[in-house]
Parts: structure tokens; C-alpha cells; sequence
């Protein structure tokens, strides 16, 4: 659907996107992930026509955005962070005044136009000037212009920045609807709001793709050691002893008694082994009573800290 071959943007000796490669399926909902300044909206800028790539290439659906950029542009609706609204318009005329300028036919303009606000949930408010509107509502003005035209791909860039936690859920639940019918890019930086939304997630850092999956095949990826924490009754002293040789890739932590006097002791496979029956096992031998265990898997959040530098600063992408 997009492909996206050794793109690179330089500003000055800066360089915002670093020769990056990847490719968009039709019907998913993919998520670009990356603190700030790794090249998430100039990579998005790029793909949408917006702004010109000092290197590299985007074909959307096989079209060329550089050498036919007008009939690749209209295969994508995008919504900027900063949505494209005039504020002394109403919804309506708004939404008029896209529907003319992405040309869509006279005479079904008024049928597309109460179609994207009855999708978006804002045909109440279809009167109303848009400089009178939440930002939520606003948020939903935008997208409704990203959907006019019917295009088969969809950009969102940062859509709930700036929302409350009701207006971002009815925004996510809004992208997994129309990713239904579209082929949805959702550019964030909320690690949550990627996991519950994407099917598929890239992640930038420092204009690099550092890594390309399903939110599942990264976790296997950097799944590294696992990890399983164990509260056993009592002080226990001997425990972490006679853990000790369960698994020549096994490391035993004592961590010491908690607040009600019972031992804590982790154990770690750096081969990825799940020891959770060899230790029940083995501490059910020498009558070792555990009152609990639990196995412990990197989150997505702790794959984006591994994956980006966080303690460098780097300059804005906008």
C-alpha cells in the first residue's frame, strides 16, 4: 500500500529522518512510536506531500509522491497535530469547503458531508462555529476532513494530544472503527495509546527505524531474560540455596523480607526458560511453602525505553 525506500531529511547538518525503509499493508492500523525529534511527523509530512525529502522515495498504493504527487495525495486524508480548522466557519461549511477542494462531486457533496459527520459524531454540532468547540470536537472536525473523499489511507498525527481521558477514548474507539475500512497511520508518543489501538507498530529514534512488528512479535523480539518473582512464607533462609541448581542458566536473587517478614527472591532465564514448575518443585521438596510467584514480561513501554535514547536531547521534528 505505501512503501517507503532510504528516506532520508536533512535541516542544515541535522538530520531528521536517517535513510528510512519500511511498508504499510492495506487494511491494518499501524502506529509510528519515538519520543520527540525522532522523525515521526516529517516522516508523516513527507508521505503526505507536505513537506519534500532531501533523499529517498514514497509510492502510495504505486503511485509516486514526488512525480504524480496530485493522484497519490488523493489516495490519503491526513490530520495534522495542529488540525487545518478556520475558526469562524461552522462544521458544516468547514466541511463544504474541504469537500470542494478535494473535489468531491457536486452532487454528492451534501450526502459525503452529513456521511464523515455522522461518522465522527458531530452532526449535532454541524452549526455550531468551530472556535466555540471543544477541542475534542475539534479533534473530530479534523478527522472528519482527513475522511472526506473516501481515501484508502488514513494519518493521524497525534490525535488525542490535549484531550481528557473520556475525549481519548472516544478518539481511539473512533481510529479502530475506521480502521475497518482503511488503512490507518496513527503517529503517538503514549505508549498506551498504541498497544490499544495498532496492530502493527514502528518505532523511531533519532530519524531510525529501530524496530517493526506486531505489538506480540515485539515482545518476543526483546524478550530477553524472563523473570519470575516469588514470595515464599516466612524468612525461608535456605531458599535462594537451594534454588541455586534448578538451571545452569538460572540466577537467584535474594531481595530480602518484605514489610510482613516474608523472603523474596527472584529468579531470571536468560534463555527465556519458564522455571515456574522446576522452582514449585523443587521448593515443594523441602517443604518450602510459596504464598505467591509471578512471571514477569517486558511491557511495550519497557521495549520503547531499551529501543530509544531518552536521556539525549534531540530537536523537534515539527
Amino acid at each position: 500500500m505505501i512503501e517507503v525506500k532510504n528516506l532520508t531529511k536533512k535541516y542544515g547538518n541535522h538530520v531528521a529522518v536517517d535513510n528510512l525503509s519500511f511498508k504499510i499493508e492495506k487494511g491494518q492500523i499501524y502506529g509510528f512510536l519515538g519520543p520527540n525529534g525522532a522523525g515521526k511527523s516529517t516522516t508523516m509530512n513527507i508521505i503526505t506531500g507536505y513537506l519534500a525529502s532531501t533523499d529517498g522515495s514514497v509510492t502510495i498504493d504505486g503511485i509516486s509522491i514526488l512525480s504524480d504527487p496530485e493522484k497519490a495525495k488523493a489516495k490519503v486524508g491526513y490530520l495534522p497535530e495542529m488540525p487545518p480548522l478556520y475558526s469562524e466557519m461552522t462544521v458544516r461549511e468547514y466541511l463544504d469547503f474541504v469537500a470542494e477542494l478535494k473535489k468531491v462531486n457536486k452532487s454528492e457533496r451534501k450526502a459525503k458531508v452529513k456521511e464523515v459527520m455522522e461518522k465522527t459524531d458531530i452532526l449535532d454540532m454541524e452549526n455550531r462555529l468551530i472556535r466555540n468547540l471543544s477541542k475534542g470536537y475539534r479533534q473530530r472536525v479534523g478527522m472528519a476532513q482527513a475522511i472526506l473523499g473516501n481515501p484508502d489511507v488514513l494519518i493521524f498525527d497525534e490525535p488525542s494530544v490535549g484531550l481528557d481521558p473520556k475525549q481519548i477514548t472516544e478518539v481511539r474507539d473512533l481510529i479502530k472503527e475506521l480502521g475497518k475500512d482503511h488503512t490507518v497511520i496513527l503517529s503517538s508518543h503514549i505508549l498506551s495509546e498504541v498497544s490499544a489501538v495498532c496492530d502493527h507498530i514502528l518505532i523511531l529514534s533519532k530519524g531510525k527505524l529501530v524496530a517493526d512488528g506486531s505489538p506480540e512479535e515485539l515482545k518476543k523480539m526483546m524478550g530477553g531474560s524472563v523473570e519470575i518473582e516469588i514470595t515464599l512464607l516466612g524468612s525461608s533462609d535456605s531458599a535462594a540455596d537451594i534454588l541455586k541448581d534448578i538451571s545452569a542458566e538460572a540466577e537467584i536473587t535474594d531481595c530480602g523480607l518484605d514489610e510482613s517478614g516474608n523472603r523474596k527472591i527472584t529468579v531470571s532465564s536468560a534463555g527465556g526458560e519458564d522455571l515456574r514448575e522446576k522452582v514449585s518443585l523443587k521448593l515443594a521438596e523441602n517443604k518450602i511453602a510459596v504464598i505467591g510467584m509471578e512471571r514477569k514480561e517486558k511491557s511495550l513501554e519497557d521495549i520503547f525505553l531499551e529501543l530509544t535514547d531518552n536521556n539525549e536531547t534531540v530537536k523537534e521534528d515539527k
